[in-house]
């Protein structure tokens, strides 16, 4: 008998089980259909040699000084902070657009803020109502900017124009005056120090906690008696895609490693205007791994494979709210992450996410709660309040 199944040993799902285990003293089991736990944080050393991340370049960035102390407990960190290249008429310049990207793309002089502003105002162009992904970056930088860095990157990576994509999307990368080019900027930039995949193994490592790899969660749910669920796969495949499935957009990696030492100046190369991967990722710049070889990483975007990104488009979170009230109305599961609940989230905002349910958990679910396979309603005693911590944490 478990008291929880958890399924996804991802960020969500990991997090939960940690604070569920520890805190409450309860038997988790997390179960997940890949061969590995850490979801798409996994990393792993490539037969280079190399630390690699398995889905993709991972970056950890949080304002958050909570969520960093809660990882902290699993993982030392290195400091890191990110800077993207693009490849912009044979010129590799910043990303996020900055004053150094002007004057390198132009052959300018921009030597202040207030110049750059200048310049990016006199090719901004007016929109009447902001809309979608084009109106937000038209209205910002202009047109010949806009096709430049955003159009073709857009239609590769979505499979859309950004004249048809909310407007959140291309939101979500700043214009910049000045010459900072990380490419964020918050208060923490830092990488684990030794993998995502050894934190994860450090957080799971509870006597309370069971983990089983390649595994259906359809089959487990048959055979295994527990009193509570946790479910931090796609909500519409929980239902057996009642109203039909939801969009994303997903990815094809193509690793490859080189016996050289480098082969790109930064992280990752961003090709909004050629080829068709949209960037290259180089590990060792994330990792400071010391080695001969080095290891890159092509990304593809794909209509299809795992799913990884939500299509930002109204009619999508519509068929989403469908799903959402399912979920509302199944009795002793909790739909936690960013496929329970269709959205981006960045890894910092998963951990909040699961932070703040395993509080409302504390708050409402009794440490004895329902009959086997999540049948009933609660029942036995109260939950012991959250430590004082936890309370910091979450709030």
């Amino acid at each position: 008998m478990y008291d929880w199944l958890i399924v996804g040993a991802g960020f969500a799902g990991s997090v939960l089980a940690e604070r569920i285990a520890r805190e409450r003293d309860q038997r988790v089991l997390i179960v997940d259909r890949r061969p590995h736990i850490a979801g798409n944080a996994y990393d792993r050393y490539d037969d280079a040699g190399v630390l690699m991340h398995q889905y993709g370049p991972h970056i950890f960035h949080t304002n958050s000084d909570a969520i960093v102390d809660y990882l902290s407990r699993f993982t030392e960190w290195r400091p890191y902070e990110h800077r993207v290249l693009a490849r912009i008429d044979d010129k590799l310049v910043p990303i996020p657009i900055n004053r150094t990207t002007l004057n390198a793309l132009y052959d300018l002089d921009l030597k202040t803020d207030e110049e750059a502003d200048a310049f990016l105002r006199s090719r901004a162009e007016p929109v009447e109502e902001i809309r979608t992904s084009e109106d937000v970056v038209v209205s910002k930088v202009g047109r010949e900017l806009y096709e430049k860095f955003f159009r073709g990157y857009t239609r590769k990576q979505w499979g859309l124009d950004p004249s048809e994509l909310d407007k959140s999307v291309t939101a979500r990368v700043p214009t910049r005056t000045n010459t900072d080019d990380r490419y964020f900027t918050d208060t923490h930039q830092i990488m684990p120090k030794h993998g995502y995949t050894r934190m994860f193994e450090r957080m799971l490592a509870h006597p309370n906690i069971k983990i089983m790899l390649n595994a259906d969660f359809r089959e487990v749910r048959e055979t295994t008696k527990f009193r509570r669920l946790i479910y931090t796969g796609p909500i519409d495949e929980y239902f057996d895609f009642r109203f039909g499935k939801l969009p994303y957009r997903s990815l094809r990696f193509e690793h490859k490693s080189l016996a050289q030492e480098t082969f790109q100046p930064v992280a990752t190369v961003n090709y909004p205007m050629t080829e068709a991967y949209t960037r290259i990722t180089e590990y060792k710049h994330l990792t400071g791994q010391t080695s001969p070889n080095t290891t890159i990483t092509y990304e593809y975007p794909s209509a299809t494979g795992d799913p990884y990104y939500p299509v930002p488009r109204p009619e999508n979170q519509e068929l989403y709210r469908r799903y959402q009230a399912l979920a509302n109305a199944e009795e002793n599961v909790h739909f936690v992450g960013r496929l329970a609940t269709y959205r981006y989230y960045n890894m910092d905002q998963v951990v909040g996410q699961a932070l703040a349910e395993f509080r409302r958990i504390q708050e409402n679910v009794p440490v004895w709660t329902a009959p086997p396979n999540g049948k009933g309603r609660d029942h036995a005693q109260a939950a012991p309040s959250a430590l004082g911590l936890d309370r910091r944490m979450l709030s």
